[in-house]
């Protein structure tokens, strides 16, 4: 029996910049996961969520871009997986309302984040939505949106964010019970949290961590500023030639993360041994840098060519939405927003054919096969390059009619002025829905 394919979805917030710790515990792992078979997956640039965080613009700019490179030099195939930019999907906006319109205010005034900011509040004796948005208030309102909005049958998080999926989950029974006259709607999410997942620990010992100012950067200041942050790792005073306590500072548990059991054996014999603490630094720098180095180059080049990022966002953006756009439209019919015009009946086939795009294949005088995806009303949506032989533009043409807006990337073909991403995404959506 073959088994179903399951979507995983997975947000990263940019209000900052990735560090070495995020890297094993988070982006390297999810990467490796987005592999698996029968899976689906689903990685967003949560910038909205950033505006609840961060009210700096560049901030939110920087982090957005830097985000977005960093997962794609480390892996993640915009052809194998959807990443695409929160902002760039504004069903989940609105999506947001209709579920905030069966969300009960009781389910927000339990969420964690806001009561950890009116225990503040009341310590400090003011009042106690001093300074408290309704961005904050309503976040796991935005969040669950944004995990029904694709339908995720599973949502990798840390365990302070597990309330937030349970809320998700009561959220998309209301609506269900609502609205969904005996039909699911929503899938009921699943948290799925990682007890194995690696904590790096950072130059001094404790949890790798921004906010204790002792991060190993990623790709940031490139390879001096890896190796200026592995030379003040803390070690103890012991000389060469004094055997170490490998367990007595983070040396190991760092070469651990990318080195194999053995290698990570025979380099804490070393350290009984007597290696000193420098050469022993030389070597976690080397094992961290075959791994990363050739992905920092990667990143280097696509900070420097930022319309690639913009790209790979925007052919994410299309495939998210070719996904959204139909189930919001359920969605709105479910809640009572309809078109007035009055139901038609049965069509024909003839009649049902007309009003779907077309694609058009040709050959030109230069001898080259061309094709042409052409709208209902006429106008041409997409247009491909030049084929040597028909049945190459041919093999295109079924592609895109198979995977839709997933095959746009790498596809040879150009967006025409008179179309939009969203409208081709739609024409492609049609081909699967016919």
């Amino acid at each position: 029996m073959t088994q179903a394919t399951q979507r995983v979805l997975t947000g990263i917030t940019t209000t900052g910049t990735p560090h070495l710790g995020n890297y094993v515990g988070a982006i390297r792992p999810a990467i490796a996961a987005s592999r698996a078979p029968n899976t689906e997956s689903f990685f967003f640039l949560a910038d909205y969520h950033a505006l609840i965080k961060c009210d700096d613009p560049a901030r939110v700019e920087r982090s957005r871009m830097e985000i977005a490179a960093i997962w794609l030099a480390a892996g993640l195939d915009p052809a194998k997986v959807t990443i695409y930019r929160q902002s760039d999907v504004p069903e989940v906006t609105e999506l947001n309302w209709l579920i905030t319109c069966v969300t009960a205010k009781g389910l927000m005034n339990r969420a964690h984040a806001y009561k950890a900011a009116t225990d503040i509040n009341e310590a400090a004796g003011v009042d106690i939505d001093h300074g408290i948005t309704m961005g904050l208030f309503c976040y796991p309102v935005l969040m669950a949106a944004d995990i029904l909005m694709f339908n995720a049958h599973k949502v990798p998080v840390g365990k302070d964010q597990v309330q937030h999926i349970e809320m998700a989950r009561d959220i998309a029974q209301r609506f269900n019970h609502l609205y969904g006259a005996g039909k699911e709607l929503f899938v009921l999410p699943e948290a799925i949290v990682d007890e194995d997942v690696p904590l790096l620990p950072g130059l001094d010992g404790r949890k790798m961590s921004k906010s204790y100012d002792n991060v190993i950067p990623l790709f940031n200041g490139g390879a001096k500023g890896l190796k200026e942050a592995v030379a003040r790792i803390v070690t103890d005073s012991r000389l060469p030639g004094e055997p170490k306590d490998p367990d007595s500072n983070s040396l190991i548990a760092i070469f651990n993360a990318f080195a194999t059991p053995e290698q990570t054996a025979a380099f804490r014999a070393e350290l009984v041994g007597g290696l000193g603490w420098g050469e022993a630094k030389q070597k976690l720098l080397a094992a961290i840098e075959a791994e990363i180095g050739p992905m920092r180059a990667e990143y280097d080049a696509l900070m420097a060519d930022p319309a690639r990022i913009e790209a790979a966002m925007q052919v994410g953006a299309a495939r998210a939405r070719a996904i959204a756009q139909p189930l919001l439209q359920e969605l709105r019919a479910a809640v009572g927003l309809r078109s007035f015009r009055a139901p038609v009946a049965a069509k024909t086939v003839e009649s049902a054919k007309a009003a779907l795009p077309v694609f058009k294949q040709y050959r030109e005088a230069d001898g080259r096969f061309y094709f042409k995806l052409t709208a209902a009303d006429g106008r041409v949506l997409l247009q491909s390059e030049g084929f040597e032989q028909g049945k190459d533009a041919g093999q295109w043409v079924g592609k895109l009619k198979r995977e839709g807006a997933a095959a746009l990337a790498g596809a040879p073909v150009t967006l025409t002025d008179s179309a939009t991403q969203d409208e081709v995404a739609t024409a492609l959506a049609a081909f699967a829905e016919a």
